[in-house]
């Protein structure tokens, strides 16, 4: 059996930190794995307010994405965890600037806790190409 995927790792992003890879590219759609708020030379931003994290989390979305051959404007989905659902109005707000016209499908998931006490996590799935 084959697997007609590629992973996608960008050299633009932390190096992942698990068993995973940050994108899998897949019969013509690009899954992007829970992205936390770590900058791209592996720095946590765990300590910073959840406005900065937020804007991380997402410019780490773009990243995969554009390291896959995607784009912000291909989302077909987007799943956001969140640990304070009171801030789901700044979310929204650093979310529609930077999705633009763009409509995909979200959810927004009130959870307990995330890894290393950061504020939210965002997965999301585009399909693959530019356009």
């Amino acid at each position: 059996m084959t697997r007609d995927i590629t992973l996608a790792n960008p050299a633009t992003m932390a190096a992942p930190g698990g068993h995973y890879s940050h994108a899998v590219i897949g019969n013509g759609f690009v899954f992007v794995s829970g992205q936390l708020p770590i900058a791209p030379a592996g720095n946590k931003v765990n300590e910073a307010p959840f406005e900065k994290q937020a804007q991380q989390v997402l410019d780490n979305i773009a990243a995969a994405l554009t390291g896959a051959g995607s784009a912000i404007e291909r989302l077909v989905q987007v799943r956001v965890y969140v640990t304070d659902i009171a801030a789901w109005p700044a979310f929204n707000a650093i979310y529609a600037k930077w999705i633009g016209a763009s409509r995909p499908a979200r959810t927004v998931v009130p959870v307990p806790e995330l890894h290393y006490g950061f504020k939210i996590e965002v997965e999301a799935v585009a399909l693959e190409g530019k356009g």
